[in-house]
């Protein structure tokens, strides 16, 4: 069964959030994929996983030679070079097979009209699918996920 996890971001950017739930995630055993065609963005989401905590180290490379070594990857490449069961999708664009994966967190800003339309096109698709569960979490006011629905 493959989790997918739908992060509505309310009063943080993805830049600030994403690197906590990899943290989070590689302290749980998983080996991520963030996958993106926006160059400028997997530059940025690089950038924050770099410094979003001074005590905090989380490897990872956007693609390069040694993408199979990394516990997180970043890439436009549509195959996990990592060998990743947990991929995050920060651009709309869900993998065409989400089972391929344990855990799909799936980012989208609730700010944007385009992006919650989509968000909610995908939870559509996906409520009633076999092998797979959808999970939906709402930021709270102090900066916390809630589980909502």
């Amino acid at each position: 069964m493959t989790d997918i996890n739908f992060y509505q971001l309310a009063a943080r950017p993805l830049d600030a959030v994403l690197p906590r739930l990899l943290d989070k995630a590689l302290a749980a055993g998983f080996r991520c994929v963030v996958r993106s065609n926006d160059a400028d963005l997997l530059a940025r989401l690089d950038a924050a996983i770099w410094t979003y905590d001074p005590a905090s180290f989380l490897p990872h490379s956007v693609d390069g030679p040694f993408a199979v070594d990394q516990p997180i990857l970043l890439t436009s490449e549509p195959a996990d070079a990592n060998a990743a069961d947990l991929i995050a999708v920060v651009d709309g664009v869900l993998p065409g097979e989400p089972t391929h994966y344990k855990r799909v967190l799936y980012l989208f800003d609730g700010g944007d009209d385009a992006a919650l339309d989509r968000a909610r096109a995908h939870w559509r698709a996906l409520k009633d699918r076999d092998g797979v569960t959808p999970v939906y979490w709402r930021e709270s006011d102090g900066q916390r996920w809630e589980k909502a629905g």
